[in-house]
């Protein structure tokens, strides 16, 4: 009992600050969404894609989270965006705190964005369960994973309302099914979007930058 009494402390606090933070997002007018996935699921790949796609259209900030090492924040700096990261020293998910914190690192430079990114650490489990202030929470999920994935982690694809299914050049070199992956994963939430890409190829990535930029406008 104790620990659940705690987990809920810890989760009302955070669920606090992610109000306020939800709040200065909509002061800013800016859009703001939480990519989640496991490791390797190339979500700063996705990023890096999607800002290449639309920075034309929408400027753009990123939060970077990590456990150790700035190496993603600095691929993303690469594309000429306010970029700030996030390292959690061993910590497997971001909360509302550090969000918070690195919204003061980007401070006058977000007045002119109108979309902020949010890689959030590469896991499955603990970032489910903590709101950042988010406007849309995103998991991403790459073919090579195999296609049991959402009914392994169910309360990430439950908490999300868009599934990107990436790396899909690789299909015919991995056991995946991209049917019993999308079946899969509605059966856990009937309501998700998704989305079917390759970063590397460039297919799909329209659509999800299509519907990306539709949801910022309204």
């Amino acid at each position: 009992m104790d620990v659940i009494t705690i987990e809920r402390k810890v989760l009302q606090k955070n669920d606090e600050i992610a109000s306020k933070n939800r709040e200065f997002f909509i002061q800013k007018n800016l859009f703001t969404i939480n990519l989640v996935s496991s490791p390797g699921s190339g979500k700063t790949s996705l990023v890096e894609r999607t800002i290449e796609k639309i920075k034309d259209k929408v400027s753009i900030a990123v939060i970077e989270g990590d456990v150790q090492t700035d190496i993603d924040a600095k691929r993303v700096s690469n594309y000429n965006v306010p970029v700030v990261q996030i390292i959690t020293n061993g910590a497997c998910h971001l909360e509302a705190n550090l969000v918070k914190d690195a919204l003061a690192n980007l401070e006058g430079k977000l007045d002119n964005a109108g979309l902020l990114i949010i890689e959030n650490v590469g896991n499955l489990v603990c970032p489910a369960g903590y709101d950042l202030g988010e406007d849309l929470k995103v998991v991403v999920i790459s073919v090579t994973e195999g296609d049991d994935k959402p009914l392994k982690y169910p309360k990430m694809f439950m908490n999300s309302e868009v599934l990107v299914i990436n790396k899909i050049d690789l299909l015919p070199y991995v056991n995946c099914s991209i049917k019993d992956l999308r079946a899969n994963a509605l059966k856990i939430n009937p309501k998700l979007k998704i989305f079917e890409t390759s970063c590397t190829s460039g297919e799909g990535i329209d659509k999800w930058c299509g519907y990306l930029t539709g949801s910022i406008k309204k």
